[in-house]
């Protein structure tokens, strides 16, 4: 896993250069965007179990057919393993924040649960809008005036990865 960081060194390592003017403005943006992904992280972290259980009340309200016998959220087992998973990715993104990178989501969250996914018939639809679901909640907890598109950005990414892939 890298960050932003260890990704512009490491890309002016691998052909021998020094950092230019290019990779010193990206990591000038990386930690000028330092406070916003603090900001972002310290709310997901201080408000994870209600944003989670705020994004699966409005899937839930939206998508009920999950909720019902057939459903892959019915049954309490399938349904605490949905909240998992949907406190899984919040966490992931979080880490993404910091980082300032997608690696981490491709690593350890995007290609283990697409098998996982695929082999339960689990349609991405649900999970994608959970996803964004929980963006959302984030955002409504942010100052005023933050980047919402540096805190977006995992949750987005996310979601464009599970809805483009066949699950």
């Amino acid at each position: 896993m890298r960050d932003a960081v260890a990704t512009i060194i490491q890309n002016y390592d691998r052909v021998g250069r020094y950092l230019d003017p290019n990779a010193i403005a990206g990591l000038k943006s990386y930690f000028d965007s330092g406070a916003v992904r603090i900001q972002a992280v310290r709310a997901i972290n201080l408000n994870a179990a209600d944003i989670v259980k705020s994004a699966a009340a409005q899937l839930f309200t939206d998508v009920p057919d999950l909720l019902r016998p057939g459903g892959n959220a019915y049954t309490t087992r399938r349904y605490a393993a949905c909240l998992r998973d949907m406190d899984y990715f919040l966490r992931y993104a979080s880490y993404a924040l910091v980082a300032g990178s997608f690696d981490v989501l491709d690593e350890r969250v995007l290609a283990g649960l697409r098998e996982t996914y695929n082999s339960l018939g689990v349609p991405p639809g649900p999970i994608v809008q959970s996803i964004e679901r929980m963006k959302d909640e984030v955002l409504n907890l942010l100052e005023d005036g933050a980047d919402s598109s540096l805190v977006t950005a995992p949750f987005e990414y996310m979601a464009a990865q599970l809805s483009e892939t066949n699950i």
